[in-house]
């Protein structure tokens, strides 16, 4: 597991926005996407936005025109634009890495899936 550091969650009013930052804190041989996943309480973990080398971008149909996912891929880091929040985004928010860490791995096609320990977001008035 490659460690990823998350930071920007908090509180805000509907309406309100936040920025999410995610970078890779160790070691990777390459990574081919990033993106935000999201879990709130006695609901499964759900795709936010990906982005991939290429900038090809994904977002869930529920956050498409609000959040807006970025990368840069000099210093592994990910961000997640939120704006016009509303309290159903209300979740802890995981950064997600998928890549090759080491050479050797991307010579057997193996991606490994890396995970952040997730930052809360509370949208309430």
């Amino acid at each position: 597991q490659v460690p990823l550091v998350e930071s920007g969650g908090g509180s805000v009013q509907p309406g309100g926005s936040l920025r999410l930052s995610c970078a890779v804190s160790g070691s990777i041989y390459r990574i081919n996407s990033m993106g935000w996943y999201r879990q709130a309480p006695g609901k499964q973990r759900e795709l936010v936005a990906e982005i991939t080398n290429s900038g090809n971008t994904n977002y869930a149909d529920s956050v498409g025109g609000r959040f807006t996912i970025s990368r840069d891929s000099v210093t592994n880091s990910v961000y997640l634009q939120m704006n016009g929040l509303k309290p159903e985004d209300t979740a802890v928010y995981y950064c997600n890495a998928v890549g090759f860490r080491s050479l050797f791995d991307s010579r057997r096609r193996y991606e490994s899936t890396n995970w952040g320990l997730g930052t809360q977001v509370t949208v309430s008035s």
